[in-house]
């Protein structure tokens, strides 16, 4: 080898060992020709690749961006919005309910109820005994009642003061929270407890004027949108998603001072005579409307945790008894309608005891020769039966049918009795007999208020209503008998309301009464009770001009049992409260007051003299 050569071969191996210090290890390395390594060159290929890489990226990103933005905005919207977003009741008000002259009867009253989101609730367990000690309950009861977890609304306690409400949220226990409602409130409590009846926790009506018209005085709720924080606390109101539609007020036809001296006297009269119920139903005979209707026992609607379905029951409406006497007059009405009888007929009383079919008819004494008007001054069951055996059954019947019995008296109250009249096709001679005197059917103290009322004005029926409305507004009358009869009628009627009647405790200083007393034994297990009864009486004043009519129904009264004696008192004193309530002047001047000798009642038919007089004087 020359010299020039090995240089060559020299520098050559030195540039070798250079690059193979220079180049990188591993798998990748590649070694020239010449046995030297040299580093990987990437090539046009994977280029390519890492661009499409990038730009499958930045596809896969747009389309997400697309994805949230477009196609699912709605939906995550409205995620968001629940989680911030909450749609909040706004309680309806109840409607009031007034009487006649505007006074309140029912309202309601701004309350709290207590809540909570048992899921935040749960959290904070050691301040449980902060809440429970604040509502008056045991840990044990709020434990019980926030038992579910997964809830997210649990009402706590209903119905508390605003008051107290602001006490608890100033605790600031996580979960716990206020909701507006209302309370019902009723100004004269036990007084129209059982006319009025009562709401429920959520203000829906459940007996009474509250149940009839729960539809009329509920309202609707409302709905708000409302900002909450993320733990629920609210930060403003939004807007208004379902505007609240108030309940609307309701005007009856009460007369809350006439109400509360129906209540006053019925009251008295069942505690002083120990007995088991009673009922008072003052109407507005010119256009069938309620002025009171008040009832024993009676229960307190704001406070009736003692109280039960049986004191709630409105027992003027519900409860129907035999009327006994007081249903004499239309029996003579029928009798006299039919042409049966004439104004003038008379009647053999004089009896000990009258036989019908197979039952014995008394009387308490035997009271001789009498006309019509002596069978009602008098009370003469053998009077009353020898004319109902003149009529034909099926003009009885309709004369008791058009009066109201037996069928619903329409006032939409809840519980309305239709009391029961029997068809006359399965009367017998017993039936058409005891009929006469009031047994066989029956009939609420509504009913004969109702029914007399007709009688006062002349012969025209009108439903009861206890709304604010009558025939001033429009509503029909059923004539049910001629003007002339019921003249009559009430001429026969004022006879009883004298000192010989005996209706002579329903007298009134000043006024002329007409009216019929009712004694009637209580049936039992098939016949009837020798010891228990239901004492009535029924009327309306002043006779001239009738504008009131009452009836009183006292049940199984202690020691004194007869109408004239313990009903016609409690009919005194509420009939002169609302006729000088209602401002209805005087029309006679009482016979207890005159000097002049008794008055004397001759027959109806011998005319009934002058108005100014005070009983129908002879012709």
């Amino acid at each position: 080898m020359s010299q020039h050569d090995f240089k060559r071969y020299e520098s050559g191996y030195r540039r070798g060992r250079e690059e193979r210090r220079a180049a990188p290890r591993g798998p990748d390395r590649r070694r020239s020709s010449s046995g030297a390594t040299k580093a990987p060159v990437a090539g046009p290929g994977r280029a390519w690749a890492t661009i499409g890489l990038i730009c499958l990226a930045f596809v896969g990103m747009a389309y997400q961006a697309y994805d949230l933005q477009v196609k699912q905005v709605d939906f995550l919207r409205e995620q968001g919005e629940h989680r911030y977003l909450r749609e909040l009741p706004i309680p309806a008000m109840r409607g009031a309910i007034y009487d006649r002259n505007g006074e309140p009867l029912a309202l309601s009253t701004p309350m709290r109820s207590i809540w909570v989101n048992p899921k935040e609730f749960t959290g904070s367990r050691e301040r449980w005994p902060e809440l429970a000690q604040a509502l008056g309950m045991s840990n044990d009861r709020l434990a019980h009642l926030v038992r579910n977890p997964r809830a997210s609304f649990v009402y706590v306690k209903r119905q508390v003061t605003p008051r107290l409400a602001e006490e608890i949220q100033a605790l600031d226990i996580p979960g716990v929270y206020a909701l507006k409602e209302s309370r019902r409130f009723y100004p004269t409590g036990e007084v129209a407890g059982h006319l009025l009846g009562f709401t429920d926790v959520d203000d829906k009506g459940l007996e009474g004027i509250e149940l009839a018209y729960n539809d009329w005085l509920q309202g609707r709720p409302g709905k708000m949108l409302a900002i909450r924080d993320n733990i629920g606390r609210w930060v403003t109101n939004l807007a208004t998603v379902e505007p609240v539609k108030p309940g609307r007020p309701l005007t009856l036809s009460l007369d809350r001072r006439i109400q509360y001296l129906a209540y006053r006297e019925l009251k008295a009269a069942v505690q002083k005579l120990r007995a088991k119920s009673g009922s008072v139903v003052v109407m507005d005979v010119k256009t069938g409307e309620i002025l009171a209707m008040a009832t024993q026992q009676g229960f307190n609607p704001n406070n009736r945790e003692s109280s039960g379905p049986a004191q709630w029951r409105d027992r003027a409406v519900a409860d129907a008894f035999e009327p006994g006497s007081t249903i004499k007059p239309f029996t003579i009405a029928a009798a006299l309608e039919s042409g049966a009888v004439r104004p003038e007929s008379t009647f053999n009383c004089n009896y000990q005891s009258y036989r019908v079919g197979n039952a014995n008819i008394r009387d308490d004494h035997p009271q001789g020769v009498l006309g019509l008007a002596g069978i009602l001054m008098h009370s003469s069951n053998i009077g009353a039966a020898q004319v109902a055996l003149k009529t034909p059954p099926e003009a009885f019947y309709r004369m008791l049918s058009n009066a109201g019995f037996g069928q619903v008296p329409g006032t939409g109250l809840p519980g309305e009795s239709p009391g029961s009249l029997p068809g006359y096709q399965s009367w017998g001679v017993v039936e058409r007999a005891t009929l006469a005197f009031g047994y066989g059917l029956s009939a609420s103290a509504l009913q004969m208020t109702a029914a007399y009322a007709a009688i006062a004005n002349g012969g025209t029926y009108y439903q009861p209503s206890i709304i604010r409305a009558g025939t001033a507004n429009g509503a029909p009358g059923k004539r049910i008998m001629k003007p002339e009869t019921a003249r009559l009628l009430r001429l026969m009627l004022e006879g009883v309301v004298t000192p010989e009647g005996t209706g002579t405790n329903a007298m009134i200083p000043g006024y002329r009464v007409a009216g019929k007393t009712g004694t009637a034994h209580k049936a039992r297990g098939g016949g009837y009770s020798a010891n228990s009864y239901v004492s009535s009486f029924v009327g309306f004043a002043p006779a001239s001009q009738p504008r009131i009519a009452i009836a009183v129904m006292i049940n199984e009264p202690k020691g004194n049992y007869y109408g004239g004696l313990v009903a016609a008192p409690v009919f005194r004193q509420v009939m002169a409260g609302s006729l000088r309530m209602m401002s209805i002047a005087p029309d006679a001047a009482s016979p207890l007051l005159l000097d002049s000798p008794k008055p004397r009642l001759v027959n109806a038919a011998e005319g009934d003299g002058k108005e100014t007089e005070p009983w129908p004087q002879r012709g």
